[in-house]
């Protein structure tokens, strides 16, 4: 038997980058950091489950991932979640919304699981969270379901103890006894525990207070987390808080993060403008964007009164021009400020004679919507 020497050279090194996006996550973070400001912790998380359910690694028999979203009123929390959905699924409904404070005593959980057999009317309760309601949701290319549980702190015991099971095994059990499988789901719980507190300490890091009281900024970061934690672990068991993957924490909302929200509301208006079937064009001045701001602005409902500034000032004063056919499709209005009156005026700048959908529609949302 012929021996024959085997000369084995060593292989360069080569140096792997973990950080490298794939083409479509990448284009997922970049249309989601678009749609959300301020919250970028957020953004981050749900770009990195994003990719362990690319790559098939996330533990099995297991949801793909829970999250618990707290933070004050109006920052944001359901919004990422609406965000995701309208990117990966093509709609910000296509998720399952709990609403927990539909579940402040113990019978009440028979409307998500549906009540026992024997119970008189039990076949009529169909259970909120079945198996049909789940997979409905999932698409060809993104095998896997949202599933909201809004405001936590406000359900019964009844409720988390529930979640246990969930959390851990990625099984329900309805009434009947059959099961549902949540193995494809990512978990969403949101809290505003804590939000009273970790609105003072932002106040008096952001400029409030004298300058040698002020706390600074990644000093802040850290007593946020701690208060947020600090008033979870008050409310909720040590098995439910560890079975939680990730606890994000939402920072109040800045007058630079509402600004940009600002923009991304008149780029929803001028959405909702072209699904009317009537499509033109306004644009906001400077003096009118400052005005929507300051209607908008209260620091405890956060992005909230901003939106109902817009639909207040805005979008109800847009419809009644269309409405009385002084708006037709093609034209161009401008959008300013009047100070003797203190309001919003419009004027129209251009009007198309064909009914037709004009050029200058094609253009980027933001860009329009932003032009002062």
């Amino acid at each position: 038997m012929e021996v024959r020497a085997v000369n084995i050279q060593s292989l360069e090194k080569m140096t792997l980058d973990p950080n490298k996006r794939r083409a479509d996550v990448a284009e997922f973070e970049q249309k989601l950091r678009s749609q959300i400001a301020g919250q970028d912790r957020a953004v981050g998380q749900l770009v990195s489950i994003y990719q362990t359910y690319l790559a098939g690694l996330n533990a099995p028999g297991r949801p793909i991932a829970t999250l618990l979203f707290m933070g004050p009123t109006g920052s944001g929390k359901t919004r990422v979640v609406e965000a995701a959905a309208e990117i990966l699924f093509g709609s910000p409904q296509a998720f399952i919304k709990i609403d927990c404070a539909e579940f402040q005593h113990s019978h009440e959980i028979a409307k998500l699981i549906g009540s026992p057999p024997g119970y008189i009317g039990h076949r009529e309760t169909k259970p909120f969270l079945r198996q049909q309601a789940i997979d409905q949701l999932q698409t060809d290319n993104v095998k896997m379901t949202f599933v909201l549980f809004d405001e936590i702190e406000k359900a019964n015991d009844a409720l988390w103890q529930l979640l246990l099971g969930v959390l851990d095994k990625a099984t329900l059990t309805l009434g009947d006894g059959s099961k549902v499988d949540l193995s494809r789901t990512v978990i969403f719980m949101t809290s505003n525990l804590g939000a009273n507190d970790i609105n003072e300490l932002v106040s008096g890091g952001m400029g409030f207070v004298s300058r040698s009281q002020q706390i600074q900024p990644e000093d802040l970061d850290a007593k946020i987390y701690r208060t947020a934690m600090d008033a979870a672990r008050r409310k909720f068991s040590p098995e439910f808080m560890n079975r939680i993957d990730k606890v994000v924490v939402f920072r109040s909302l800045t007058g630079e993060h509402l600004s940009r929200i600002l923009d991304i509301e008149l780029d929803r208006v001028h959405r909702r403008i072209l699904d009317s079937g009537r499509p033109f064009v306004f644009h906001c001045t400077s003096q009118a964007k400052v005005f929507l701001l300051s209607e908008g602005w209260d620091s405890r409902f956060g992005a909230r009164h901003l939106k109902r500034a817009i639909e207040r000032h805005l979008v109800f004063p847009i419809s009644n021009l269309v409405v009385s056919e002084q708006i037709q499709p093609g034209d161009i209005i401008n959008v300013d400020y009047e100070a003797a009156g203190d309001e919003l005026v419009f004027s129209k700048e251009s009007y198309a004679v064909e009914a037709t959908r004009p050029h200058f529609l094609d253009e980027p949302m933001v860009a329009l919507a932003t032009a002062s």
